[in-house]
C-alpha cells in the first residue's frame, strides 16, 4: 500500500503533521524583502509630507522622495518573485493542512490589495485621482507590516 493511502495512527479523524516551515533562505528572502519595502515606503512617506522644502516657486520634491520610490519599485519587484515561490512550498500546504488559514488569507488578501493599489498608482491614477490610490496604498502596506508579525506568531504558535 503506498504511504500516502496508510491509514493515520490516531484514527481517520487525526490531523497528520504537515511542514509549512519556509526554508530559511526564502524565510529571510521574504523578511528582508518586506523590511525594504516597509523602510522605502516609510521613508517616501516622511520625505513627502515632512521633508518638502519650500523654495520661491513653493514646496518642492526632497531628494528622498524619488530614490525612495526606486528603492519600493525593486523591493516589490522582489517580493512579489518570493511570494510566487510560497505558492507550493508554503501556501498550497497550509490550505490542504487547513493551518493558519485566517492570517494566511489575510496576508494573500492584503498583497494582492497592494499589487492592485500599485498598480492604480502606476497605470490608472491621474492628478485627482492619485492621492487616494497612494493612501489606501500606503495604509495598507503599513497594515501588512503587523499582520506580518501576527501571521508569524499564530503559525509558530500552531506547531
Amino acid at each position: 500500500m503506498p504511504l500516502h493511502k496508510l491509514p493515520t495512527p490516531g484514527g481517520a479523524h487525526s490531523r497528520h503533521h504537515v511542514n509549512l516551515r519556509i526554508e530559511r533562505w526564502n524565510r529571510r528572502s521574504m523578511y528582508a524583502s518586506v523590511l525594504v519595502l516597509l523602510l522605502s515606503g516609510a521613508a517616501w512617506l516622511i520625505a513627502r509630507y515632512f521633508l518638502r522644502p519650500a523654495s520661491q516657486f513653493g514646496e518642492t520634491v526632497h531628494p528622498l522622495e524619488p530614490w525612495a520610490m526606486k528603492i519600493h519599485g525593486a523591493g516589490a519587484m522582489v517580493m512579489l518573485f518570493f511570494l510566487g515561490s510560497l505558492m507550493h512550498s508554503h501556501i498550497r500546504r497550509a490550505v490542504k493542512a487547513r493551518r493558519n488559514l485566517a492570517s494566511g488569507w489575510a496576508m494573500i488578501m492584503t498583497m494582492a490589495m497592494l499589487v492592485m493599489t500599485a498598480f492604480g498608482l502606476y497605470y490608472l491614477a491621474d492628478e485627482a485621482s492619485r492621492p487616494i490610490w497612494s493612501t489606501i496604498h500606503w495604509v495598507i502596506g503599513l497594515g501588512l507590516a503587523g499582520l506580518t508579525v501576527a501571521h508569524v506568531l499564530i503559525g509558530r504558535a500552531s506547531r
